[in-house]
């Protein structure tokens, strides 16, 4: 690519197709750790259930937990980041993190062992590979065998009982199991996922921030910037989803996550190697400052870097605890800073900023129903992909992961026809608002589980889900997704006031991890017996997520119901006329209500 000159953008000012170079750099640095994350992410529900055999319930947990804590820990990395660090040091550390942590899941042991024990001799139950396609087998000093369950899963089926020593049926209450793990393996799960939440804590919120400050206020490349920025998480995630899934499920879990810690790698060298293309917009905002001291010989920057340590501890042992920590405490702690919000709202501010920090918190907890079902892509709806989906297409069994893939795939043929959508409504005036568009996204949310319910009808008691509508809930719930993501922090940035918009900010990342905690509460109830990980009642595992599907399908779209209901009030909260008129006036940001008040009267 050659440097293309652009006037909206400063006198001598170094560009590639007319953008800042230095955008290409956090494009490569946001597509690889998208793509290790992504990548990840796909194989994690599968390897906890599978290699660690921990049961489902606890899996979704620890998923939900793992989840929640790397949208939350963005705000102290940004915060970090904002006052000593700097994005450029902040973004390099967290990156340095996330390599540790996504190789750590590379070192996976032999894998945990379920131990029958019948009649006083024990048997090992085994999978003889990864994935939904993977047979479950019994295995004794004398040989092995294939297994199979009876309706109800009240007998085991032994298909060759001469090679293991057993009869051909065993009454599930004549055996008993047990799980043997390797515990040092079990514990670098568990850093491994900490410093993944310490990394991405430190690198994703900032990474966004550079990419702003390489744009004026101003300059008209700025949203078309972030557009591109955008695309490259899209195109990471698109990516490692087809070739973290392939290789984790085919050819091993260290291959799949081997890969995502390279990616993260290559993200690494990218961003260090072009940190001169950033023209010194990410610096700290003080070097001075970091080198003062705070306590001996540790002076301030070492304290931000030994903060990520503390990140990674506390991280670990949520982790670790996630099926203890009672739901209600993390219901309160949602309550406690929902309460906060609106005290603060209704003490600190008045008239237009009173009114549009109130439809500001509204977003912000609208939220939370569609990132609660949104992301069970990750947890239960790869669970029953992988279990319950007839995923054969052209002939191959594709492995559950890689159809993670399909989010990324619909943003990115979708995005620029709603956009163009938009675009010709407002010009008929036609063009559903803020409050509207949120109400429709939460809807589809529900919708799409809905179209996965009724797959499952059609395929009977116990048969395969056909794959086609797999293919019909990530539409339906991408299409909500850019009703709500696209617009949810550009609304929430704009509707607070400026000088508490970064804990406007703070809240809107708060709420999206409390979401995801409560998206792994839902997968845990889909949770089914399993051994080796594997289904053993088909029958009552289709029940189960149909049942809750279905339910929380209902709650989401009576939820929408009532947030269409209420979309005027909150079209009227946001003042969005009298903003249009105070940013034509040249409003500043520390006066907007004097300014407003008077276009007003």
């Amino acid at each position: 690519m050659s440097d293309i000159a652009s006037s909206a953008g400063p006198a001598g000012e170094k560009t590639i197709l007319g953008h800042p170079r230095g955008l290409v750099i956090l494009f490569l640095t946001e597509m690889w750790e998208r793509f290790s994350y992504y990548g990840m992410r796909g194989l994690l529900i599968l390897y906890l259930t599978q290699h660690f055999l921990f049961s489902d319930e606890r899996s979704s947990l620890m998923y939900g937990a793992y989840t929640a804590l790397v949208y939350i820990m963005t705000i102290v990395g940004g915060s970090l980041a904002d006052r000593y660090l700097g994005q450029r040091k902040a973004v390099t550390f967290g990156a340095i993190l996330l390599v540790l942590g996504h190789f750590g899941m590379a070192f996976e042991g032999s894998g945990s062992k379920e131990i029958m024990t019948y009649q006083g001799v024990e048997y090992e139950l085994a999978l003889d590979g990864r994935g939904g396609d993977a047979n479950q087998l019994v295995i004794s000093e004398t040989g092995q065998s294939f297994i199979s369950f009876n309706e109800g899963a009240t007998a085991m089926i032994v298909e060759d009982p001469a090679a293991v020593g057993l009869p051909g049926e065993v009454p599930r209450s004549d055996y008993t199991t047990r799980i043997e793990r390797e515990e040092l393996f079990v514990y670098i799960l568990y850093l491994s996922l900490a410093l993944i939440i310490a990394g991405v804590g430190y690198l994703k919120a900032n990474i966004s921030t550079i990419v702003g400050a390489l744009y004026g206020i101003e300059d008209k490349r700025r949203d078309s910037g972030f557009t591109l920025f955008y695309m490259g998480i899209n195109l990471g995630s698109f990516l490692s989803s087809i070739s973290c899934g392939i290789l984790g499920i085919v050819y091993g879990w260290a291959w799949g996550f081997g890969l995502a810690g390279i990616g993260m790698g290559l993200g690494l060298v990218v961003f260090l190697w072009g940190q001169k293309w950033l023209d010194g917009k990410a610096d700290p905002p003080s070097y001075e400052k970091l080198k003062e001291k705070v306590l001996g010989p540790i002076n301030i920057e070492l304290a931000c870097y030994l903060t990520g340590i503390l990140i990674i501890a506390v991280a670990m042992l949520v982790v670790m605890n996630a099926a203890i920590i009672p739901d209600w405490f993390v219901g309160g702690l949602g309550i406690a800073i929902f309460a906060f919000l609106i005290i603060y709202t209704i003490t600190k501010l008045q008239g237009i900023e009173r009114d549009r920090m109130f439809s500001a918190i509204y977003f912000i907890m609208a939220q939370i129903p569609f990132w609660a079902l949104f992301e069970q892509a990750g947890s239960s709806l790869n669970l029953f992909t992988d279990r319950l989906v007839d995923r054969t297409i052209f002939g191959w069994s594709v492995p559950a992961p890689v159809f993670q893939f399909l989010n990324a795939g619909y943003i990115v043929i979708f995005a620029p026809m709603l956009a163009w959508l938009w675009v010709t409504l407002a010009k008929k005036r036609l063009e559903p608002s803020t409050p509207v568009k949120f109400a429709i996204g939460v809807f589809l949310a529900g919708l799409g589980f809905l179209a996965i319910v009724a797959g499952m009808k059609t395929s009977g008691a116990t048969g395969l889900t056909a794959v086609y509508f797999v293919f019909l809930i990530y539409w339906i719930h991408t299409m909500g997704e850019l009703m709500v993501s696209p617009v949810g922090l550009s609304s929430v940035t704009k509707l607070a006031p400026a000088r508490v918009v970064g804990m406007s900010m703070g809240a809107w990342f708060l709420f999206s991890g409390l979401s995801n905690y409560l998206a792994g509460v839902i997968a845990r109830a889909t949770g089914a017996e399993t051994i080796g990980g594997q289904l053993t009642d088909v029958a009552a595992a289709k029940a189960g997520y149909a049942s809750v599907y279905s339910n929380v399908a209902y709650v989401a779209m009576g939820i929408a119901l009532v947030m269409l209901l209420i979309s005027p009030l909150i079209k009227r909260l946001m003042h969005m006329d009298v903003a249009a008129e105070v940013d034509k006036e040249g409003a500043d940001p520390s006066d907007y209500q004097g300014k407003a008040d008077k276009l007003v009267d």
